[in-house]
């Protein structure tokens, strides 16, 4: 198992590091968390990420923490709760086992891994890293983009990017998206 705080309590907030952004679980206990997810049998994750942006739909999943984890690196990570207050934790994971095996509607920046985590720890759904994308994406639209010479103005339309003139920015690679598998 990846390295982080090896001791999580039912309804703890698991973040996982997945590099560029990070997926969030819900901690159920004896090992199992709970998570938004669009892999299925034989379908590796960055081709999952891609089928729940496209779909609009995920698949929430109960799973061992250390299959989620991988050899990612993660934490028990409850960042709300000074501005949240936490649902009794036996709420918590009796609505959340509600939830298993259900699909869900998933929006990159509004109903996203980390916003279904808080749904169920604090009974509203937030999320600092559909956020942060959003401020970025707001700041690229208002910047000129030049490649190759050619410049270009960078347009949100929707939940994505839009570059006039044949540019193609790749807003992922740069950091500038978050994406939760």
């Amino acid at each position: 198992m990846a390295s982080g705080k090896r001791d999580p309590q039912p309804g703890d907030l698991i973040e996982i590091n997945r590099g560029i952004y990070q997926h969030w679980a819900l901690y159920l206990g004896d090992g199992y968390v709970i998570h938004v997810t669009a892999e299925d049998e034989g379908i590796p994750r960055p081709s999952a990420g891609s089928v729940a942006i496209l779909t609009k739909k995920a698949k929430v999943k109960k799973q061992l923490l250390k299959d989620v984890v991988g050899t990612d690196d993660w934490k028990v990570n409850n960042k709300y709760d000074q501005s949240h207050t936490p649902l009794p934790v036996k709420e918590i994971i009796k609505t959340a086992e509600k939830y298993i095996d259900r699909e869900v509607p998933y929006d990159l920046l509004s109903k996203n891994c980390e916003h279904f985590v808080t749904k169920l720890r604090y009974g509203e759904e937030d999320s600092s890293q559909a956020r942060r994308a959003i401020r970025r994406w707001a700041s690229l639209a208002h910047k000129v983009i030049t490649v190759g010479g050619v410049t270009a103005a960078a347009v949100i339309v929707g939940a994505a990017p839009v570059v006039f003139a044949g540019v193609v920015a790749d807003a992922a690679a740069a950091g500038c998206i978050p994406q939760c598998f």
